[in-house]
């Protein structure tokens, strides 16, 4: 059995996410505004959903496709959001997936996960490309992925349907030489 690492960071721990966290999940996975700016979480978020999400995480880590983790803090462990690497490709490249709960926006926790996972990334994984989406609503979750060094390699017009609505995407891509000459700085700051 394959088993995921903890990262750590200044002010974060990212674990594997455990059934105690399914009630801490559902309560902010279920806002609205998490829902809207997100491609796959739905809502209303109801019952049972977050037991069953976190019940496919060791199967996909197994297979290697996806490596999911909570994010929480590191005083208290408080549950703040979560963050996957998707769609891995051995040695190639995978995809940055986050959600970070509305009572815990504007901290830089969003900025630090993302910069320690895709450190994780290219260091252990050994990967070649981290890339990313947002929607175009949505520029916050893109001061994310440039605050970590990701370029905007273009929009996909109309690519998605979010609530009946035809939304663009925004799609960001880092490699891992690219990583490497910014890693004297602090690809976590916020």
């Amino acid at each position: 059995m394959k088993s995921r690492p903890t990262i750590t960071t200044t002010r974060l721990t990212l674990r594997a996410f455990s059934p105690d966290d399914a009630a801490k999940v559902m309560q902010l996975a279920g806002d609205r505004d998490i829902a809207d700016r997100t491609l796959n979480i739905p809502h209303p978020y109801e019952e049972g959903m977050a037991e069953a999400w976190i019940a496919t995480h060791q199967e996909a880590l197994e297979t290697g496709r996806e490596m999911a983790f909570a994010v929480t803090r590191r005083t208290d462990g408080e549950l703040l959001g979560a963050i996957s690497l998707l769609g891995i490709r051995e040695r190639h490249q995978a995809g940055l997936g986050y959600w970070i709960g509305k009572p815990y926006w504007n901290q830089g926790f969003c900025t630090e996960a993302a910069g320690a996972l895709a450190s994780y990334a290219f260091t252990e994984l050994a990967l070649v490309r981290v890339h990313a989406c947002h929607l175009s609503r949505n520029p916050a979750s893109g001061r994310v992925m440039q605050k970590i060094g990701m370029q905007h390699e273009g929009c996909r017009r109309q690519h998605v349907v979010k609530w009946d609505q035809a939304e663009d995407l925004e799609l960001y891509g880092i490699l891992r030489g690219e990583w490497e000459k910014m890693s004297g700085k602090s690809r976590c700051s916020t």
